[in-house]
């Protein structure tokens, strides 16, 4: 769940660690091509090509001059575990380095070389050991990912935090074609995906969000008997009793910054949550699984047509809270033909059905959703790492009092 903007510098620097948390100085700043503070392939080889050294990136310690659009970029400063000698370059670094009881397993020394370890074994297993090295591309509070390079191509590997980690059990429950292929799960929330070839659909072209929605639809309407075995897998519950507490929750804890008018219309929300949800039944479009972070930017384009990866945030709900997540990440022209898609393909699944009305009912739920989500990784993250989200869950309240306050015009 990152915003893509323009490009800005980011200033990076190390401090580094032994594996025993021993902490041995800082290296000094050097410039990161990309804004992205998840995105530390470059910083690894970087250390490499200018110190000659090994270093696994661990977590985010600080940032300062940042793009608070989204853009990143910035002066950032890493925890790094360091493999072999210090460097000379090193200077002393004497400010405190607190431990966080929810400091993710990877962002602790050691823990990604478990994680790859793990891995190892999964591929030695499965008959393709790992030929090189393996590769750091991206760690941030929500996953830590890795390329494993065997004889038989690259492999993926993703480790997520405990609030995602239903994400490799319902991969492997829906597989398909339109999924990523899976070689391997744990219950920690490690998943091992095969490489798919393709295009990442960020700029995607608007003759593919037909194609996109109809791949994700099918595969809802597929799986509408399988709520339990999709629940028992420990995706979340998205449907009116348990979504009615979490929406509560949320504007009580988040709404602090919201005006007076703002948090009158949530509370109005809140409380007919349970006509609002009658009403949504009503239309006749079943409950089945919620892709979660449904975008253009989640679909890989292949020879074959699209592939659906990013299913941490999946859960269990109507499946028309895909469409409001999904919309906001295409230019405004281009969102009356997309929702024209969602009606006539769910109108299509569930003959009978009255989806445009769903539609229409599901807008402030789907923005509510959104915010129980920010708040559950705010719940779930070290200190540090909250100033990726901390500014999401006043933004999505007002966005649901946004558009509450416009249905009732």
């Amino acid at each position: 769940m990152l915003n893509v903007s323009e490009n800005v510098d980011r200033l990076v620097t190390l401090v580094l660690m032994r594996s025993d948390g021993t902490v041995l100085g800082a290296l000094p700043t050097f410039t990161a091509t990309t804004p992205w503070w998840p995105d530390v392939a470059e910083v690894v080889e970087t250390c490499r090509a200018i110190h000659g050294i090994d270093v696994t990136i661990l977590r985010l310690l600080d940032v300062a001059d940042f793009d608070p659009r989204g853009g990143m970029g910035g002066k950032v400063i890493y925890v790094a575990e360091l493999h072999g000698a210090a460097p000379a370059a090193t200077t002393p670094w004497s400010a405190a380095l607190p431990d966080d009881p929810l400091r993710a397993r990877w962002a602790r020394p050691g823990g990604p070389a478990r994680d790859v370890a793990w891995a190892d074994e999964q591929l030695i297993a499965a008959g393709r050991p790992r030929e090189r090295p393996a590769v750091q591309m991206k760690t941030w509070n929500l996953s830590s990912i890795w390329r494993l390079p065997t004889a038989h191509g690259d492999v993926w590997l993703k480790a997520v935090p405990p609030f995602f980690a239903h994400e490799g059990a319902v991969i492997h429950a829906l597989a398909a074609p339109t999924l990523p292929p899976l070689i391997a799960f744990d219950e920690l929330g490690r998943t091992l995906l095969e490489d798919v070839r393709g295009v990442d659909q960020y700029e995607a072209p608007t003759d593919r969000h037909a194609v996109m929605i109809d791949a994700l639809v099918a595969l809802q309407a597929g799986a509408v008997g399988r709520v339990d075995e999709i629940l028992a897998a420990g995706a979340p519950d998205w449907r009116a009793a348990p979504f009615g507490v979490a929406a509560a929750d949320v504007v009580e804890r988040g709404g602090g910054e919201l005006g007076l008018d703002e948090r009158r219309v949530l509370d109005r929300l809140v409380a007919g949550l349970d006509d609002r949800f009658r009403a949504l039944a009503e239309c006749g479009i079943p409950d089945t699984f919620v892709h979660g972070d449904f975008h253009t930017g989640n679909v890989r384009w292949t020879e074959t047509g699209p592939v659906i990866f990013d299913w941490g945030d999946c859960g269990i709900g109507n499946p028309l809270l895909d469409l409001p997540p999904f919309d906001r990440n295409l230019d405004a022209e281009h969102r009356p033909t997309a929702r024209a898609r969602w009606i006539e393909q769910w109108t299509a699944h569930a003959p009978g059905s009255d989806a445009a009305k769903a539609v229409a009912l599901i807008e402030p739920i789907a923005t509510l959703r959104l915010a129980i989500i920010y708040q559950r990784f705010l719940d779930g993250i070290e200190q540090t790492e909250r100033r990726y989200h901390e500014a999401d869950v006043p933004q999505q309240l007002r966005d649901a009092a946004r558009r509450a306050t416009e249905e009732r015009r």
